[in-house]
């Protein structure tokens, strides 16, 4: 599901080309301070069953150790043994387990690093630049099985050649739009005048079909214009299911330079960091933000937005064009961004 690594809790990393050298199981006290913890899985339970728009409502966060009950762990676990204050690969011994993937990734029941190392360079060649991946792997726990390597999605990574700082601190907060903690690119984008947000008062998720239509007829303006602009709405853009999000296609979105997901109070969904549109993004260097205000995961001023005169506002629909230009700013490496108001004396 992604969930643990998009909400950047411990997980192990290695490199493909040197599987047995992971600087996370360097000592069993860096093994123990900084190997998985936690995973999340789905409650299947008929009684605790939760409909809801929401779709992280039905999953939940186990400790490790409750994976043991059914086995699922001990092929991609160690034992630290507190005696000999050791790490002991193997299902036979007891004690507390680490999450290690020692028998996959140093004993090789599992070729997954020259799997990775083939897929990577095969994918890079058709591509013709380096690239990302997304895979999973069930590992049968019956020998008479093979295990299985799925993979999943191929993006590839477009490198900025500049970092860029972005540092709110030298900005007074009534000077920014929009800011957020959780963002996709780097560097400035100069030039966008326009934003179009979905209105968030009266949000009801069953009209969200009833946006993809709008937002396709104010895109094709902008198309015809060669101009681009700011597009901010609630959920997942793109989502397949429109309870999650405006389930536009990236035809109908293609002009927009900055892309940001909002969260609300009674409309909380995992956001999808761009995935559905991740090739694109960084194919034409398009900002993404994610922003979740009332958990202070980011602030947006739409009652600024609110009180500027709108080219063009329906039901569900605001369009703002400014006579200045809007900042944007965004530091790939901390993952932050924000959007500086446009100055109005002109």
């Amino acid at each position: 599901m992604g969930k643990h690594i998009v909400e950047g809790k411990k997980t192990l990393r290695f490199s493909p080309k040197y599987p047995t050298k992971i600087l996370q199981l360097s000592s069993p006290a860096i093994a123990l301070r900084d190997t998985q913890k936690q995973f999340s899985a789905l409650d299947l339970s008929n009684s605790d069953f939760l409909p809801s728009t929401d779709d992280g409502a039905n999953v939940k966060t186990y400790r490790i150790r409750t994976a043991e009950k059914d086995e699922s762990i001990y092929d991609i676990s160690s034992v630290y043994d507190y005696t000999d204050n050791i790490l002991r690969d193997g299902r036979m011994y007891k004690g507390k387990r680490i999450i290690t993937f020692s028998n996959v990734l140093k004993y090789n029941s599992f070729p997954l690093a020259k799997i990775l190392q083939e897929v990577l360079v095969i994918c890079q060649e058709a591509m013709n630049n380096p690239v990302e991946i997304e895979f999973a792997v069930d590992l049968s726990k019956k020998a008479s099985k093979v295990g299985i390597f799925n993979l999943l999605q191929i993006r590839p990574i477009v490198a900025e050649s500049n970092d860029y700082d972005v540092d709110a601190s030298e900005t007074q907060l009534d000077k920014i739009l929009l800011s957020s903690d959780s963002a996709l690119g780097n560097g400035v984008i100069k030039g966008v005048k326009d934003i179009i947000y979905v209105k968030l008062e009266n949000f009801n998720s069953v009209n969200n079909p009833k946006i993809v239509p709008i937002i396709e007829q104010l895109n094709q303006g902008f198309n015809s214009r060669d101009e681009n602009y700011i597009l901010v709405g609630p959920g997942r853009w793109g989502s397949s299911d429109h309870w999650l999000g405006i389930p536009v296609k990236w035809s109908q979105i293609s002009n927009a330079r900055l892309i940001v997901e909002s969260g609300l109070k009674d409309y909380t969904v995992d956001p999808s960091q761009g995935t559905h549109f991740f090739q694109n993004l960084t194919s034409f260097r398009v900002g993404y933000f994610t922003i979740t205000p009332f958990r202070n995961e980011g602030t947006f001023d739409i009652d600024f937005l609110n009180q500027q005169e709108a080219v063009y506002e329906d039901e569900f629909v605001r369009h703002i064009r400014f006579d200045s230009e809007i900042l944007i700013k965004i530091d790939g490496r901390k993952n932050k961004g924000i959007i500086l108001k446009p100055s109005l004396d002109d």
